[in-house]
């Protein structure tokens, strides 16, 4: 699987934001997923009977700045780009768009919180991306849940008679057109919900080729299914890491909306280490964030958002726009990245005096510091007794690298390598 070159720059990304955000965000709910009584993913998710779940959603009236703040955080924290939630399973669109008119325009005639994303991420320099459910648990032709379908059944959800499928069918693809046509270019659409169907229901290959025609240069996740660009793991680093692009996406706790009954708290090395393994492993990470209704994103995700920020003031350039370094596992305790004539050693653990590299060609390093305060570092190369009589000027040998008092980050230590070539 190979981008092309006007996808190309998804391979260098490396950090974006996704927002899951919707009429479920009023309620601090998890998005869709209480309306089905839950799933396992979730451990803090509700169960919500339908009435309930649109009871809650009805107070959905975000402000005109809400999806503002987003891409200023996201731009700081150094994301390259961002991925709103347009449509989630549960149906509500953030766009006028739908036959079944269930979303944003219910409340608020006229607004269209989709185009204000576009309009903000635009703004602050970042690539857009929308998210889409295949999937619509409200729209009657698909049809709509009902508590008595209980539980949820996966693969196995209802179908309808043909004839309502294809009506389906039909707002289906009349939706993505509208995303696709109605706010410029847009850079990632990245479907969700496929498990539901059979390539062959969704009309995968003929939906992918409107979509191209609309987007020649869009770049498409693997969850519209047998159709794919891009492959998106979710909640976990792939081991070993995937063949050709792809983007973990990972929530800051369980939950993709903002449940205060989910307690996790991933802290900001834990999140910073997440987005070094996925670098070094020549992915992106989808950090997502989950707004209330108002568009307020919870304290303390903007707190690992600050924190990220300010390690990636100094350090962002060992990340975003690197490739995989060339050294094995082996030869480096911890994820590494490479730019031009730099290697990037991410200590992930706090180095203490001394940090080993191990069998790379001594004589090509010109030079080692720390990223962020330039301390320049002594290093010592582990010359065998047979290099040394035969004077070899460049010896494949272990590499000493001496940390002084002081010099390590409070989050993760950086090391540049430059190498002559």
């Amino acid at each position: 699987m190979a981008l092309t070159t006007e996808q190309a720059w998804f391979n260098e990304a490396r950090f974006g934001m996704f927002v899951h955000w919707g009429a479920f965000s009023a309620g601090g709910l998890e998005p869709s997923w209480p309306l089905v009584g839950g799933v396992s993913a979730f451990p803090a998710c509700q169960d919500l009977t339908v009435a309930e779940y649109e009871a809650v959603t009805a107070r959905f009236a975000p402000p005109p700045d809400a999806v503002t703040r987003w891409a200023a955080l996201a731009r700081r924290a150094g994301m390259t780009y961002i991925v709103l939630t347009t449509k989630h399973h549960d149906g509500y669109t953030l766009f006028p768009q739908g036959r079944s008119g269930y979303g944003i325009t219910q409340v608020d005639p006229g607004r269209d919180l989709v185009r204000e994303h576009v309009e903000a991420a635009r703004a602050e320099g970042l690539r857009v991306g929308l998210y889409y459910s295949l999937p619509d648990w409200h729209h009657p032709d698909y049809p709509a849940w009902s508590d008595n379908l209980r539980p949820y059944p996966g693969p196995f959800y209802p179908r309808p008679e043909p004839e309502r499928w294809e009506a389906f069918r039909a707002d289906l693809f009349r939706e993505v057109e509208h995303l696709l046509s109605a706010y410029g270019q847009i850079d990632v659409l990245w479907f969700d919900g496929g498990w539901e169907r059979s390539p062959d229901e969704w009309q995968a290959k003929e939906l992918e080729a409107r979509i191209r025609e609309l987007q020649p240069g869009i770049i498409i996740n693997d969850r519209l299914p047998g159709v794919g660009d891009v492959i998106t793991p979710e909640q976990a680093v792939p081991r070993p890491p995937p063949d050709g692009p792809w983007e973990t996406c990972l929530t800051m706790g369980d939950s993709w909306g903002p449940v205060e009954a989910d307690t996790v708290r991933k802290s900001t090395r834990a999140v910073l280490a997440t987005l070094l393994d996925v670098a070094a492993a020549g992915g992106n990470l989808l950090l997502n964030i989950s707004p209330d209704g108002d568009g307020v994103v919870p304290a303390w995700q903007e707190d690992r958002l600050r924190g990220l920020t300010a390690w990636m003031d100094g350090h962002g350039h060992t990340v975003v726009g690197t490739t995989p370094s060339d050294l094995e596992p082996w030869q480096f305790n911890g994820p590494s990245t490479a730019k031009g004539s730099s290697t990037f050693l991410f200590c992930t653990m706090r180095p203490e005096g001394l940090v080993l590299l191990r069998g790379v060609h001594a004589g090509k390093i010109t030079s080692i510091r720390v990223v962020g305060t330039d301390v320049a570092l002594t290093f010592t190369p582990q010359l065998s007794a047979l290099d040394r009589i035969l004077n070899n000027t460049d010896p494949v040998c272990d590499v000493h690298i001496d940390i002084p008092p002081g010099a390590a980050d409070p989050l993760v230590t950086v090391i540049e390598v430059v190498t002559d070539h």
